[in-house]
């Protein structure tokens, strides 16, 4: 594995954070374990990845790093200690004039034994686990209606994400402690889940509220009825007026993405008048034979 997460992520130091992203979004999608089965070095790839956007996708960690306080990894990097050599007279008062002095080292133990605290039964510091990011495809029912995902995560492992009824495109889920392991008994770290919600072919959302184009054939908006009108939660019925034109909006109330509340959206309905393929020509012949229909301008108002 490299220890330069610029040059895993194929990024300049200069980047900025907006293209450390996409590199890292474009990578993730092309070695991500779920769409390379079995394929071991795509995988390693993957974590490699994973951990370099880690370091790089935080501005204060990224500052850290560049900064040499923090390896690419994102542990801290041990500052080394200074002792000065005492050769003047009383130097033997001094407590590091003797090997005595050098007690706290302790003996048999290696540098980081000491730097962890472990002789001395207690923690010199302790660092929190890093966090760990992962973007997680969903279709647009899931994410309307909620449900359970499954992820890899770096090490293999699997991670079960649930997803709350409502949840938005884009939308960044956080799992406590399922991140990176801490050190000196600090707690892991977070994995922080970014939704991506897929288009419907028939749905589109804005905030809380779903919209439909319903097709509607003449004789039902020139005699309006009773049509049924698909919804998240299946179909519902409803009436349309005589009357009506290409463009009118009727709403169904509480049709809409649940909220936190208990309460919904409602669902806005937009019809649009559709004629056959093929023309009756019963059709045409009532068209020609309808002065009132061929005396109406729906173009006025449009001159420039």
């Amino acid at each position: 594995m490299s220890d330069d997460p610029y040059a895993i992520l194929g990024v300049k130091r200069e980047a900025t954070q907006d293209e450390i992203r996409s590199a890292y979004r474009a990578l993730a999608k092309k070695l991500h374990p779920d769409l390379n089965p079995g394929d071991k070095k795509a995988e390693e790839k993957f974590k490699e990845v994973s951990v370099a956007y880690d370091l790089l996708g935080d501005p204060e960690k990224r500052a850290r790093f560049d900064r040499g306080e923090i390896d690419a990894s994102g542990a801290e990097r041990p500052r080394e200690r200074y002792y000065r050599d005492f050769h003047t007279a009383g130097a033997q008062d001094h407590p590091y004039s003797t090997a005595g002095g050098f007690a706290d080292f302790m003996e048999n133990e290696d540098i980081l034994s000491e730097i962890l605290g472990r002789g001395e039964g207690r923690a010199r510091f302790r660092i929190r686990g890093q966090d760990v990011h992962y973007r997680l495809p969903v279709e647009f029912l899931e994410a309307v209606n909620g449900a359970t995902k499954r992820i890899t995560m770096p090490d293999g492992a699997t991670l079960d994400v649930v997803i709350p009824p409502g949840t938005n495109d884009h939308q960044i889920l956080r799992l406590r402690e399922k991140g990176g392991l801490g050190i000196g008994g600090a707690p892991p770290g977070d994995a922080l889940v970014e939704i991506e919600v897929g288009p419907h072919k028939l749905f589109t959302r804005k905030d809380d509220d779903i919209h439909i184009e319903l097709p509607i054939s003449l004789p039902e908006a020139v005699l309006g009825g009773k049509l049924d009108v698909p919804t998240l939660a299946g179909s519902v019925r409803m009436t349309v007026p005589k009357g009506a034109n290409t463009g009118r909006v009727l709403r169904l109330k509480g049709k809409g993405v649940p909220r936190r509340d208990g309460t919904r959206g409602d669902e806005y309905v937009t019809l649009k008048v559709v004629l056959p393929d093929r023309l009756d020509p019963e059709i045409e012949e009532f068209a020609r034979r309808w002065q009132a229909g061929q005396q109406h301008n729906p173009r006025r108002g449009l001159e420039a």
